[in-house]
């Protein structure tokens, strides 16, 4: 494999650099109010490329949604829920009793469920996905 070797226009990079720059202020995230910085600048540039992929500013787009993504990782990580959790916020978060969920689950087994006693069943899983409009994946265990 050879290697290639790219000339760069330094000077150029840094006229430019430095008006963009001051505009953006492009760093690695340090603190929370860099983040604010960075998640203003990604939803600036989100209005701006649309959904067109070969957009201009997509690569820019790329760059500072995993400066964002890194840290909110890092800063703001979010356990993952057990299926019996996940099936309780959305059945909370819609309003749902079990009662609800009846012609999916007998009440009994839902409770059982809900308890932590019993697990959900990829066919289970598989209707609540339909029924939620989601992933069944979010019900089956990690």
């Amino acid at each position: 494999m050879r290697a290639t070797h790219t000339q760069f226009d330094i000077r150029g990079i840094q006229t430019s650099w430095q008006a963009f720059n001051e505009m953006a202020h492009l760093r690695p995230i340090q603190n929370d109010e860099d983040y604010d910085r960075m998640v203003a600048l990604m939803n600036s540039l989100l209005d701006a490329t649309g959904d067109d992929e070969d957009h201009p500013l997509e690569g820019l787009l790329n760059l500072v949604a995993d400066m964002v993504s890194r840290y909110e990782q890092e800063h703001y990580a979010i356990e993952a829920a057990t299926p019996k959790d996940t099936l309780r916020f959305l059945m909370d978060a819609r309003g749902l009793r079990q009662e609800d969920l009846s012609a999916i689950v007998p009440q009994s087994n839902l409770s059982a469920i809900l308890a932590g006693k019993r697990k959900i069943s990829a066919t289970l899983a598989g209707k609540l996905g339909k029924f939620f409009g989601i992933s069944p994946a979010v019900f089956v265990p990690a």
